[in-house]
């Protein structure tokens, strides 16, 4: 290991580890699929490390939604903090909407970036390119002591902006589709390369949830998946790593007895209430892969024309059957640690087994293969939280988050 000293990121200390510290962040990882797979057999390493090791329930950050949750684990703090409340935003200065995968709207260092600075060695694979560059945000690469690169591009990978060159052809495994499982077995693979021949001290390995939009916990694919992974966990726990599992959301389903999409339209809702166009429906689950979830997850947010009456406004929605929150701006931002200028004039969280939508013409839901999987809302807020040593001191859920992994990573491996 290279680093002596503590580190402090985002006003939390962390110290230096004797061993690699690793997070590990399994993409929409409802609890139920590790139980069925652990039942079955499927996960041998995961069942002694729950046994041998912490076993606990952690909270997601809400929206339950990727970057933000990916985001808040790399820095260690809420969205308040680091700024990333959504996938996508609204610029109401600009009218535009856009991604929010720009390292300009992340508003705090990562625990990655501190770390470098410390003279750390650090080692950071993402399944898809989109958030590679937010997770990389303060690394460099000139002094072979970092690496960030994802799956989806891995076959463009340079040393001078990823720490490595073509990290496809250094795995010896081909760029994968990015609406696969292999997306996610690329990271695992590289994680073990990178522990075994390049000795991070702190490693973040962070998947695609295509797999958990795609199946149910207890059909095939699904088995297959954590099967997979099991088989990769084994390897990093055999190498002396002290690890987190966690995972950045959970996932339900999100249609009708029919298989059918179950979607609430807000936008068509709010036009017929103020006008056309007069209110804004954003939906922070927006990116560029909508094959698997249609932009379609429980949480959105608002902007109100001015004049508009927000109380009459949200006593409407609250009153919707499908809704099982509306928050004011204010509210929201209380409760779920949000930035305030990032969010609309109300939050909605619908049911368990309901979406929110625009306007019905705007979601193009001829991909969807399968019944609707998604999350967003209170609902996909539970997540695993298992470490591979004792810790005796750690809490539950709600006290425990997901964004506390390397808080207590980094503590297991200085043990």
């Amino acid at each position: 290991m290279t680093i002596s000293t503590e580190v402090t990121a985002n006003d939390r200390t962390y110290p230096a580890p004797k061993t690699c510290a690793i997070a590990i962040c399994l993409d929409g990882c409802e609890p139920e699929y590790l139980e069925v797979a652990i039942a079955e057999g499927l996960m041998p390493t995961l069942k002694r490390m729950r046994e041998t090791g912490t076993d606990r329930l952690a909270h997601s950050v809400i929206p339950s939604f990727t970057n933000p949750n990916n985001l808040s684990i790399a820095t260690g703090r809420p969205p308040a903090v680091h700024g990333i409340c959504g996938n996508f935003l609204f610029d109401p200065d600009t009218g535009e909407e856009v991604m929010m995968n720009d390292v300009r709207f992340l508003r705090a260092p990562t625990i990655f970036s501190k770390f470098y600075e410390a003279g750390a060695r650090v080692a950071m694979v993402t399944a898809k390119d989109k958030l590679r560059a937010l997770l990389g945000s303060g690394l460099k690469f000139d002094e072979d002591r970092a690496v960030a690169f994802s799956s989806e591009r891995s076959g463009t990978t340079t040393k001078a902006e990823h720490g490595i060159d073509n990290a496809s052809d250094w795995l010896g495994m081909p760029v994968p589709e990015v609406y696969s499982a292999e997306l996610s077995e690329f990271v695992f693979a590289a994680g073990v390369k990178l522990l075994r021949e390049w000795q991070p001290d702190i490693m973040y390995l962070s998947t695609t949830d295509y797999i958990q939009h795609k199946f149910a916990p207890d059909e095939q694919g699904a088995k297959d998946f954590y099967a997979m992974f099991d088989r990769y966990l084994t390897e990093l726990d055999a190498l002396g790593a002290a690890i987190v599992v966690t995972a950045d959301h959970g996932m339900k389903p999100k249609h009708d007895e029919d298989g059918e999409p179950a979607v609430i339209y807000v936008q068509d809702l709010m036009d017929d209430w103020l006008g056309k166009d007069a209110a804004r429906v954003i939906l922070p689950i927006t990116d560029p892969y909508v094959v698997h979830h249609g932009a379609l997850g429980s949480f959105a947010t608002a902007y109100l024309p001015d004049g508009a009456d927000r109380a009459d406004i949200i006593a409407r929605l609250k009153a919707l059957p499908q809704m099982l929150e509306v928050l004011t701006k204010e509210e929201a931002v209380a409760t779920y640690e949000l930035p305030a200028d990032r969010i609309g004039d109300l939050t909605m969280i619908s049911t368990v087994n309901m979406t929110i939508g625009t306007s019905a013409h705007r979601h193009d839901l001829a991909a969807l293969k399968e019944p609707l999987r998604s999350h967003g809302g209170l609902t996909e807020q539970e997540v695993p939280f298992i470490v591979n040593r004792v810790m005796p001191d750690l809490p539950t859920a709600p006290a425990l988050r997901n964004f506390d992994a390397f808080f207590y990573a980094t503590r297991a491996a200085a043990l």
